[in-house]
């Protein structure tokens, strides 16, 4: 997938080229911010991310210039807060709008429910979801946040999986053991406790808190906030 990045600050372009390339997204910018179109053109996009602020033109030129040839999706990025400023972002055609300062994993969960929707990127986006502000990429192993990175074991990841998409709804030991089991990875009910433990403890050690809480007597759960 290619995104075509409108943003003249490099140090912001080249931050969001270097997280978006860990998704295996393609970044490219313009070359001549007086001619963006030409460039739009040769790259053929399946998004498009547009600053504001611009040289020469800004980028609700840009955006208009896009619509009258294509439906492709657009985000906005502006450190501009004036509502107006989205307003007309949205009645010039554009499907999101994100105010600098922003989050990076925000940014990235916002794209990748654009390209969902947009194309049905269904194998390469099924296995990434964002919660508590953090992104899970289950293919890879991997969870993101604020910038640290987490890696799982298989069971540790599985566990995760299976409280994240139930979120803020009790899991027993016992659907968690069986799940396991049914998967071929054999765990006893101490095995359980020592990886539900371990699990909480690395997304402690980077500030993910009371995201994982025990129900005494029921089970476990991923909460939402």
């Amino acid at each position: 997938m290619k995104i075509f990045l409108i943003e003249d600050d490099m140090s912001i372009f080249r931050l969001i080229e270097e997280r978006l390339q860990q998704w295996s997204l393609q970044i490219t910018g313009p070359k001549d911010f007086q001619k963006v179109m030409n460039d739009f053109t040769e790259v053929n996009p399946q998004l498009v991310i547009i600053d504001i602020q611009l040289p020469a033109y800004d980028g609700f030129h840009w955006c208009r210039e896009i619509r009258t040839v294509s439906n492709v999706p657009i985000l906005f990025l502006s450190s501009r807060d004036h509502p107006m400023d989205m307003v007309m972002a949205m009645q010039l055609g554009a499907d999101d709008f994100i105010q600098k300062p922003f989050h990076m994993d925000v940014l990235v969960a916002k794209i990748q429910a654009l390209l969902r929707r947009t194309y049905d990127y269904q194998q390469q986006v099924q296995q990434v979801v964002s919660w508590q502000e953090a992104v899970i990429d289950y293919e890879r192993g991997l969870l993101m946040y604020h910038d640290r990175q987490l890696d799982f074991t298989k069971n540790e990841l599985f566990i995760l999986k299976l409280l994240v998409e139930r979120v803020d709804r009790i899991v027993t030991r016992e659907e968690l053991m069986r799940k396991l089991w049914d998967d071929e990875r054999f765990v006893n009910d101490n095995t359980l406790t020592v990886n539900i433990n371990r699990l909480r403890q690395k997304l402690e050690d980077i500030g993910l808190t009371n995201v994982i809480v025990t129900k005494k007597g029921l089970g476990y759960m991923a909460v939402s906030k």
